[in-house]
């Protein structure tokens, strides 16, 4: 990614002042809990494919049919993250988290109890919608306590930390649908939320600056009321209309769409061509790869902020946001495009346990080398976009959920077309292109 800032920004003092009004350790106590509860998003999208041949079943349903539902689960994520962002920037953070997990622990226990399709697919988004604010309200939080400096390093905790629920629900879907039951699955992912609001409710302060929501500056009289207005969330997208945001969007997008041809096909490439069929095995074969991902967003995190330290310390205190970007060239130019290229080719050419090895290799590399771009490109959106840094986060990962919602439907018909090999190759291109 090029440096395209050309007016350096200035951090003053006191502009500084206002991240000391938390503790240090009531700071790592929050983000402790924005991890905690990043991590259900991820688990929710991530334990339901390995049940949809259950579901089918239960349901007399074609998988095809039931794999709608994945498909709206990452429309209603989208949009979801776009109206909890966009009022959390008028009701504050604590209270969006609070209005969210309600309806994902009902929507949760709808999906358990589906009986048909059209119920599966109603309660399917409600349960998504309601627990897609997670991940750009807790970009949000850390960005109101944490510096310019230091933020870098708390966001790739954040982001390491969701991720074990990224590495592991395949998993837990897997083992759930071989040796329990989807919908037992479903009432405890309901239960976790509950768990989640009392702890927001009980511990989690609110962490917007002063004076900053849009409820603030209404006349006291009016917050007596119950009075919810229009707040478009689609407003959050027109911060992808400046070049720098949507280059970066575009450019993190494309990098992984390396991870989705390896993950999405996993049991039609790696589990056909190595023989596995058990689902609890084909889930553990994610395991490297959301490995790699928490690996390479705690590292990067923290290696983007020592560049911007650096960077700002040669220009005597003059700060350019892109100086944070730097930090992605390991993973985009080198780690994640070699590694899909590799295993595309492992996979095609070399069998046997040696081949297996190989490719969870190039999965673990993988993990690393995206989340080596994302998390710098999360902080920079919230250094970029500070006052509004959970919209900016949120219309970042809409927009590249809806291209990662494009790219799952072309990977499996690419490969019958062209193989996986080329399949691959062209991804490991694409992911090269978003770099340069």
């Amino acid at each position: 990614m090029m440096v395209l800032e050309v007016n350096p920004l200035l951090v003053t003092t006191a502009y500084e002042a206002i991240y000391d009004r938390f503790a240090p350790d009531q700071k790592r106590w929050i983000v402790f809990l924005v991890s905690f509860v990043g991590l259900l998003p991820m688990v929710v999208q991530g334990t339901f494919v390995p049940s949809i041949p259950q579901i089918a079943e239960d349901l007399d349903l074609t998988h095809a049919v039931v794999s709608l539902t994945f498909s709206i689960s990452i429309f209603a994520s989208a949009i979801g993250a776009l109206v909890w962002a966009a009022y959390s920037s008028f009701y504050g953070r604590r209270s969006i988290y609070l209005w969210g997990m309600p309806i994902l622990c009902v929507g949760s226990c709808g999906v358990a109890l589906s009986t048909s399709f059209q119920s599966l697919l109603f309660w399917r988004f409600m349960q998504t919608f309601g627990c897609a604010g997670p991940l750009s309200l807790g970009a949000g939080v850390i960005g109101d306590i944490y510096k310019l400096g230091e933020r870098g390093t708390f966001i790739g905790l954040f982001y390491g930390v969701a991720l074990i629920g990224f590495a592991a629900a395949p998993f837990i879907g897997g083992a759930a649908t071989q040796y329990w039951s989807w919908r037992n699955l479903h009432y405890s992912i309901g239960a976790w939320g509950l768990l989640d609001m009392l702890l927001i409710y009980f511990s989690l302060p609110e962490t917007s600056h002063p004076g900053t929501l849009g409820i603030d500056k209404l006349p006291l009289r009016t917050r007596r009321w119950i009075n919810i207005p229009w707040i478009n969330p689609l407003n959050s997208l027109w911060l992808l209309c400046s070049p720098n945001l949507f280059l970066v969007m575009l450019a993190s997008a494309l990098v992984l769409t390396s991870g989705y041809v390896l993950l999405v096909p996993m049991a039609y490439t790696v589990g056909v061509r190595y023989g596995i069929t058990n689902d609890a095995i084909i889930g553990a074969c994610f395991l490297p790869g959301g490995l790699g991902n928490m690996i390479g967003a705690l590292v990067s995190g923290h290696q983007s902020d020592t560049v911007v330290r650096r960077w700002r310390e040669k220009r005597k205190g003059v700060w350019y946001p892109e100086d944070r970007l730097r930090a992605t060239w390991i993973g985009g130019l080198i780690m994640a495009p070699l590694s899909v290229g590799a295993s595309g080719l492992i996979t095609t050419y070399v069998g046997g346990p040696v081949g297996l090895w190989l490719n969870i290799l190039c999965l673990f590399v993988n993990g690393m080398g995206i989340d080596w771009v994302l998390e710098p490109v999360s902080a920079y959106n919230v250094d970029v976009v500070h006052s509004r840094s959970a919209e900016a986060t949120a219309a970042y990962l809409a927009s590249r959920t809806l291209i990662m919602s494009v790219v799952t439907a072309l990977v499996i018909p690419s490969i019958d077309r062209i193989g996986v090999a080329w399949t691959d190759i062209i991804a490991a291109v694409l992911g090269l292109i978003g770099q340069l």
